[in-house]
């Protein structure tokens, strides 16, 4: 049986997009990331313009998503987060390849991407009707 953590992992390669969950100037703060899931480690892809990233590299975050809105016809609701420590990462060609084509504008601006990497500590898992257990 996988522990919460690997599943909480294994999940998150189901879904393209969640939260990073962590402070800025004390304060609770949440960011929109793309995110892929390569060698056990949740890599995040998000607008550098927005600075998020320089919040989030070098802190402890919490990363969620869910399949709230896209759960497919007879899956069970689940929502996941893992908590671990982000750091800025250069992503390898394939990595690069997993996230897919970024947007080309955001904001109104040329989209740069940021990259960070999230190494999982441990995980929550929740789900109901048995979803998480459901098949792939």
């Amino acid at each position: 049986m996988p522990s919460d953590e690997q599943l909480a992992v294994g999940l998150l390669g189901r879904t393209t997009y969640g939260r990073a969950a962590t402070t800025m100037r004390a304060l609770p703060f949440l960011a929109l990331a793309r995110h892929v899931v390569a060698d056990g480690r949740v890599l995040l892809r998000m607008p550098r313009s927005w600075g998020y990233h320089r919040v989030c590299a070098g802190s402890v975050v919490a990363y969620g998503a869910d399949n709230l809105t896209s759960a497919r016809s007879g899956e069970g609701l689940w929502t996941v987060q893992v908590v671990g420590r982000c750091e800025a990462h250069e992503p390898t060609a394939a990595e690069l390849e997993l996230f897919g084509p970024a947007p080309s504008r955001v904001d109104g601006e040329p989209y740069e991407p940021a990259y960070l990497r999230v190494d999982p500590q441990f995980g929550t898992v929740h789900f109901t009707d048995d979803g998480a257990a459901g098949p792939a």
